[in-house]
């Protein structure tokens, strides 16, 4: 499955028993809800503390559970915040082995890499897989910023990197974005509270997770805006 890198795609939380075990029950009650509300995608092992927490077993119980159930309606991507590029590579192997149909890519997590070092990150785990990537652009959060110049190397070198989750906060970004790279890369906003703005100044999509709470209500902001 291609993706079309546009809409609302929610990174859906985790849900977990009194046990600290997996409640896929409670999980796919809400991802049939995203579906119900007319979501474009499912992104799943958020970044704010699941992608690097969760254990290999769980990541791929969750990719395999929600393939099956989603049954081809929307693309399900899994996201990679590891602190190495080897694990990042097996975790890409794994994604697609599991039938997930693109991937979500953050920098590596907790050691503040170089441009060049990022770059290089980036570009051998997209030359490991041939699923659809999109790069997490979050420097507030993560202190690793994905600058035009970074992406004009990624871009050329690899034609898999197709997206960003735009998270810089600032929206005068996406305009630079645009004006360099056209439709070469989809711009998807990741900050819920300027999503409207970052849609207004031409973001194709919104990773969202407000969503998970309200569904109906954010597939309506991006439906209307």
């Amino acid at each position: 499955m291609s993706i079309k890198w546009e809409g609302v795609m929610p990174a859906v939380t985790t849900k977990f028993t009194e046990n600290d075990e997996l409640d896929l029950k409670t999980f796919l009650l809400n991802i049939q809800a995203q579906l119900d509300a007319g979501v474009y995608g499912i992104v799943l092992g958020g970044t704010l503390g699941e992608a690097s927490t969760l254990t290999d077993l769980e990541k791929r119980t969750l990719t395999k559970e929600t393939v099956a159930f989603v049954n081809g309606k929307v693309p399900v991507l899994i996201n990679i915040a590891e602190q190495t590029t080897k694990d990042a590579i097996l975790c890409a192997k794994k994604a697609e082995e599991d039938g997930a149909q693109g991937l979500m890519l953050l920098p590596p997590m907790r050691y503040k890499a170089c441009d060049k070092e990022t770059v290089e990150y980036f570009k051998a785990i997209a030359n490991s897989t041939s699923l659809p990537i999109m790069i997490y652009n979050n420097p507030v959060d993560y202190k690793i910023e994905v600058t035009l110049e970074m992406f004009d190397e990624l871009l050329d070198a690899c034609p898999n990197i197709e997206a960003v989750k735009e998270s810089t906060r600032d929206v005068t970004n996406i305009t630079r974005i645009k004006n360099k790279f056209g439709d070469r890369l989809k711009i998807l906003t990741g900050v819920d509270t300027i999503a409207l703005e970052s849609l207004i100044m031409g973001a194709d999509g919104w990773v969202a997770g407000l969503v998970c709470a309200f569904p109906k209500e954010t597939v309506a902001i991006y439906e209307l805006q």
